[in-house]
């Protein structure tokens, strides 16, 4: 998620307008929804003003890798938000990879099951013979 992406997406979540967020920034709404779309090029003191304004650490902000993950609580006021953001493709492969994982244990597990009841078998045939040997040797 590209940085402008995330402004917008922490504005939205925060239920202010373009109007407000350029107001809080001291800036017009057009020069505003520039900056959301990507039009703007952003420096380090706007993007610091932002992330004061948005209650955001600036390197929450930068992140924007595509393993890069928003997670914001906004429990101040009428409406409490909890917002994700990964990308989906790579969450697809990763719970793919972590089924598999699953269904390889599941099996060893059946295996493994499989095996000490066998022994389990093994051991009461031989204590089988053994009861008869000694009963034989015996008499």
């Amino acid at each position: 998620m590209k940085v402008h992406d995330k402004i917008r997406t922490m504005r939205e979540l925060r239920h202010w307008s373009q109007e407000e967020m350029a107001a809080r920034l001291s800036m017009s709404t057009n020069g505003y929804a520039k900056l959301e779309r990507g039009e703007t090029r952003l420096n380090i003191p706007k993007l610091e003003q932002i992330a004061g304004v948005l209650d955001v650490g600036l390197n929450d902000l930068m992140a924007i890798s595509e393993r890069s993950v928003i997670c914001l609580f906004n429990e101040n006021g009428p409406h409490s938000n909890n917002y994700y953001a990964n990308s989906s493709q790579e969450l697809t492969t990763e719970i793919n990879r972590l089924q598999q994982q699953l269904q390889h244990q599941e099996a060893l597990g059946a295996q493994k099951d499989a095996l000490i009841a066998q022994q389990a078998r093994e051991i009461e045939t031989l204590r089988t013979l053994v009861a008869v040997l000694q009963k034989n040797g015996s008499a």
